[in-house]
């Protein structure tokens, strides 16, 4: 086995091998044959394949001389003015190397740069068109001021379907060769929550304990609460059987080590499921809104696991 992470080792160098997001891949296309790109800003979720349309994107233009006239940054790391004045403000005044008339500097999770960053840097935009584009990358574009998004072009990414995700999991499969079943890809589609990162890294972390890859492994190195256990839990629980429902629970949290949040957030997805009244089902989604806000203020997970846990019991009784 490689010694390379699989996130970058599987990472699309090609347009073709971009997964899903057609509607922002042949736009980039034409302008790319051109050589005629604009200013981008790519918005959307976590691990949609933005940074990685950004790389291809300058493979494409400049091929193996790319990173002379790319400046990659992360905006989390950097995100004060004198960053902005300074190391992107050096960069892009430069004359660009090679045929292309101009250089590119991304600018990754760039909704973590400051409002006064931002100005400046849309000054930085402005003077220096002529020979550098900005490729702006992040979660949340509202966060980018307006001024900034009225100068590119907004390409908006959508969470990636169960099938794309399978696809992927199917090439790394494939490609490193591994033994896994198909309840186990189950469980990493739905682990990942549409990142593809996460697939990956999931998938390098199942490998290496060696052997065929099951659903009871996925959930073990995901460090997430099964879905059919906390079924189980809640259903106990509203059906009057608080005790077995305890246990259950107990089991989850301190025999497994699970979070207090993280089951909360599958009690959550659960509830959807349970044959109850919408009503019911809106007063459990309430409940766990505010025992979820207990824990992150700091109250015991048991405790509170096990009085939502009795909520759920005074539903079933009605």
């Amino acid at each position: 086995m490689e010694l390379q992470i699989w996130t970058e080792k599987y990472r699309p160098l090609k347009f073709s091998d971009v997964i899903d997001q057609k509607h922002v891949v042949e736009r980039v296309k034409a302008f790319v044959k051109d050589k005629n790109v604009p200013h981008m800003l790519f918005a959307g979720p976590a691990g949609t394949g933005k940074t990685s349309l950004a790389l291809t994107i300058a493979h494409e233009l400049y091929g193996k001389e790319w990173k002379q006239n790319v400046l990659e940054m992360n905006a989390s790391d950097e995100r004060k003015i004198d960053d902005v004045r300074g190391k992107i403000k050096d960069f892009a005044r430069t004359m660009p190397m090679g045929s292309v008339p101009f250089k590119i500097i991304i600018l990754d999770e760039a909704d973590s740069l400051t409002p006064e960053a931002q100005q400046a840097l849309r000054r930085i935009i402005e003077n220096y068109s002529s020979v550098t584009r900005f490729m702006l990358i992040c979660n949340w574009s509202s966060k980018i001021i307006e001024p900034i998004q009225s100068r590119c072009a907004v390409f908006r990414f959508k969470p990636l379907t169960d099938d794309d995700i399978k696809k992927f999991v199917e090439r790394i499969v494939e490609g490193e060769k591994l033994k896994i079943d198909a309840k186990a890809i189950d469980a990493i589609i739905y682990s990942s929550e549409g990142d593809m990162r996460k697939v990956a890294n999931y998938l390098q972390s199942a490998a290496s304990l060696g052997g065929k890859i099951t659903e009871d492994v996925v959930y073990d190195i995901t460090s997430k609460a099964k879905p059919t256990d906390v079924k189980e839990m809640i259903q106990l629980a509203v059906d009057g059987k608080f005790s077995e429902a305890r246990k259950k629970l107990q089991e989850l949290l301190l025999a497994q080590g699970l979070s207090g949040v993280d089951i909360i957030s599958e009690i959550h997805k659960q509830i959807y499921s349970l044959n109850i009244s919408e009503e019911n089902k809106m007063k459990l989604i309430d409940r766990c809104g505010e025992f979820e806000f207990r824990i992150s203020e700091g109250g015991n997970e048991l405790i509170q696991l096990e009085a939502l846990l009795a909520q759920f019991m005074l539903v079933g009784k009605g």
